[in-house]
Order: C-alpha cells, then sequence, then structure tokens
C-alpha cells in the first residue's frame, strides 16, 4: 500500500473507502492529493477482493475545491510547475489539468464507484464526482461549479459529464452562474441519488456497495458500467447492438455464465470464478484512451 498523506484507503470486506484527508483544509484538492487518487484507484483495480469503491471527505466536508494556498497563482499552470512532481501516473508539466487526469482514472475503474458527499463538494470538490458511478449526499450540503466566479473554466471531464447527468440547460446555469447550491437542489436536478443524515450516510453507501459486492459477477459489472458510460456519444443504436452482441457471445460461454445460472436454480448465493485482473474478454478495451494532447 503506498504511503498516503492526503488520503486514506481503507479495504474491508470488499469495499474500498477512500476518504480524502485533509480536515483543517475542509479536504481542499492539491497535486500530491490527485497523485495519491490516481495511486489508490490503482490499488483497488490491482485487488480482486475489492468489489467497489467509497469516496468520502474526513470532517465536515467532502472537498471545498482546490487550495488557494498560491493565491492569485493558485490557477496559474506556468508558475504552478516549480510546486509540481511528475510521476508515472500524474503529469505535472503544466498543460494538463490535475483534477481531469483524477477524472479519468475513475472513469477506467474497473470497479464501481459511489460518492458519499459528506459536506461541502465545490469546484474540484463537485467535478470529481461526476466521473463517479452514484452519488448520496448529506442534506443540506452546499455544492457549486463555482469556476466562472474564479475566472477559469469547468474541469475535471465536468464539460463531458455534467449536461449528461443533469441536462444542458442545468449544467448551464450551473457553470455560467457558479453560485452554490444545496445538495436538495442537486438531487431535485438529478445529479444525487439520495440523502442520508450525516451518522446514516456512510451505511447507506455501504449498503450500496454491498447490494453490488453480494450478488453480482465482478468482471460482468466492470463491462455494464463501461459500456454505458462509451455509449453516452454513441453516433447511432447500431454501436451498441455490435458491441452488446460480442460481449454477449464471450460472457455466455464464461464461468461466470454457467455459475449465475446454476446457483439461480439452486436458490443459492453465487461464487463467480472470473477476476477482472485475468479475465477481462475481447474486445475489451473496445475504446481504448486517447493520448492527451493540446
Amino acid at each position: 500500500m503506498p504511503d498516503f498523506k492526503t488520503i486514506e484507503l481503507d479495504i474491508a470486506e470488499g469495499v474500498a473507502t477512500l476518504t480524502l484527508n485533509r480536515p483543517e483544509r475542509m479536504n481542499a484538492f492539491t497535486d500530491r492529493m490527485a497523485r495519491e487518487m490516481i495511486a489508490a484507484f490503482d490499488v483497488t483495480d490491482a485487488d480482486d477482493k475489492v468489489r467497489a469503491v467509497i469516496v468520502t471527505g474526513a470532517g465536515r466536508a467532502f472537498c471545498a475545491g482546490a487550495d488557494l494556498g498560491l493565491g492569485g497563482e493558485t490557477f496559474d499552470y506556468e508558475k504552478r510547475r516549480a510546486h509540481q512532481v511528475s510521476d508515472d501516473r500524474f503529469d505535472a508539466s503544466g498543460d494538463r489539468d490535475g483534477g481531469g487526469q483524477v477524472g479519468m482514472r475513475i472513469y477506467e475503474s474497473l470497479k464501481p464507484v459511489i460518492a458519499a458527499i459528506n459536506g461541502a463538494a465545490v469546484g474540484v470538490g463537485a467535478t470529481m464526482t461526476l466521473p463517479m458511478d452514484i452519488r448520496l449526499a448529506a442534506p443540506g450540503a452546499k455544492m457549486g461549479f463555482v469556476f466562472a466566479r474564479r475566472g477559469i473554466v469547468p474541469e475535471t471531464l465536468s464539460s463531458y459529464f455534467l449536461p449528461r447527468l443533469v441536462g444542458l440547460s442545468t449544467a448551464l446555469e450551473w457553470t455560467m452562474t457558479g453560485r452554490v447550491f444545496t445538495s436538495e437542489e442537486a438531487q431535485a436536478r438529478g445529479l444525487v441519488r439520495s440523502l442520508h443524515a450525516p451518522d446514516e450516510l456512510l451505511p447507506a453507501a455501504q449498503t450500496l456497495a454491498r447490494e453490488i459486492a453480494d450478488n453480482t459477477a465482478p468482471v460482468s459489472v466492470a463491462l455494464a458500467r463501461r459500456m454505458l458510460l462509451d455509449m453516452l456519444d454513441a453516433g447511432h443504436p447500431m454501436e451498441a447492438h455490435r458491441l452488446e452482441s460480442r460481449l454477449m457471445v464471450a460472457r455466455g460461454q464464461s464461468g461466470d455464465a454457467k455459475e449465475g445460472v446454476t446457483s439461480f436454480l439452486e436458490k443459492r448465493t453465487p461464487v463467480y470464478p472470473d477476476k477482472v485482473s485475468r479475465d477481462m474478454p475481447q474486445p475489451y478495451p473496445w475504446r481504448p484512451t486517447p493520448k492527451f494532447r493540446i
């Protein structure tokens, strides 16, 4: 396990909980946090015992946005280079949005990702939840896509995900006004699945994660997650038909398919043999991630 400083990663009974852990700064996002989140998803993908990932925050906030410790130079990528450290999984060249790199890693996760938004989720704190699969929140949590009020633009893949999640009109309203709104409005407009009292939020997320971990085939979940995400911008239903046909043929011959049917007929809990580390079928990945370029 990597030596994390800005997050915590706990794995228990098939569920990983990634906690943003800078409570004294309301879990403000830094380049180090970006690198550590990417590394954490590398850990969860490599561990076949992990069936789902929950992301939450320590203390009273989920993530209050980018750390503004550099003042007016916070978003000057050229001047920030001196403060950045590159590694194999994070490009700190100054050309790439760090939150976007985290968002891409979440998008490429082989395990479903559940956001448990325990408090303020503003700026990157809001956008990092968009590539996650399901969002739960505490009542009254403040949320906002405040970029236009900071002189910058939406990031962390939000121009792709936000209009697909809530519709173009709501996405435009939230990003053009930059106003802060509550989790109640987020739920009403389809961004948040459900609201839970603070002491019930993480248990609710864990219950949802257990529903996945205890009943489903991990390879099937990984494939279904990517199929739905990638078909968001398909040009014709035939693209979905082609992909689904190829995967149905491949999975129909798998040990998982045999176990799924047999366990159902025998009225017992299934024990799926296939692992995401070794048994992802062709043609996965059917849409390899393009190289980044300006």
